[in-house]
């Protein structure tokens, strides 16, 4: 991502989304395109040739970005495969996302069946966004503690799951990154001392949110 760099907390996210929307007429899912679209750029990077990326995704629009990204990963020659922890809504951009992986042959595999795919070359972490403000617990947290028992390098969607974007404290339980793609703008909660232990490395996807809306809600992100 080019030009200054703004760091938002939870509620400017939120805001920029909603005026994105609202203002500017963007629609979401052209928003969540573009994630998937940097997302991508990121996890073919981390790849192996012929090696599975597996996607573990939420039920909200964090899990969608994950669903758009298997089509981009698919398209490219890639083999993604997504397992679901909780279901999209159908009428929503996650649900959208997924039935056309659906229609594209995407193969998703039963949450509960993880071990079976250990031998991935990358997992993407899509669970949770920067809105999660609770502890994380259950199935969540079993699935948490998988990803970061594992070896394979691991690709956190906008932020680590269960890591709150405002403190840098996990809550509970968070994913540990080998590298986050983060949208926007950074994470107040990433500059604390020691995040890096869950985000790895940070990278900054452009969605295609009208700079105007950084600089209204962000703060610019000032060198040392």
């Amino acid at each position: 991502m080019n030009g200054p760099v703004y760091v938002l907390d939870r509620d400017a996210v939120r805001a920029v989304d909603r005026a994105a929307i609202e203002e500017y007429r963007i629609p979401g899912i052209v928003l969540m395109e573009n994630a998937a679209r940097a997302l991508a750029a990121v996890a073919l990077r981390m790849l192996d040739p012929g090696a599975t990326a597996l996607i573990v995704c939420g039920s909200g629009n964090n899990g969608g970005d994950g669903w758009a990204l298997a089509r981009h990963l698919h398209n490219a020659g890639a083999r993604p495969v997504v397992a679901a922890l909780g279901e999209p809504r159908g009428e929503g951009d996650a649900g959208v996302n997924r039935a056309i992986c659906g229609a594209m042959g995407v193969e998703e595999v039963d949450i509960d069946r993880l071990d079976e795919h250990r031998a991935a070359g990358l997992v993407v972490d899509a669970i949770f966004g920067t809105g999660l403000t609770r502890p994380v617990e259950g199935r969540a947290a079993q699935v948490i503690a998988w990803i970061n028992a594992g070896v394979a390098p691991v690709l956190a969607v906008d932020i680590p799951s269960g890591l709150d974007g405002d403190s840098g404290v996990p809550l509970g339980v968070a994913v540990r990154a080998t590298e986050t793609v983060t949208f926007v703008g950074m994470k107040p909660g990433f500059l604390v001392s020691g995040a890096d232990a869950w985000t790895g490395t940070v990278t900054i996807g452009d969605i295609g949110a009208p700079r105007e809306l950084t600089e209204r809600f962000g703060r610019p992100l000032l060198a040392p």
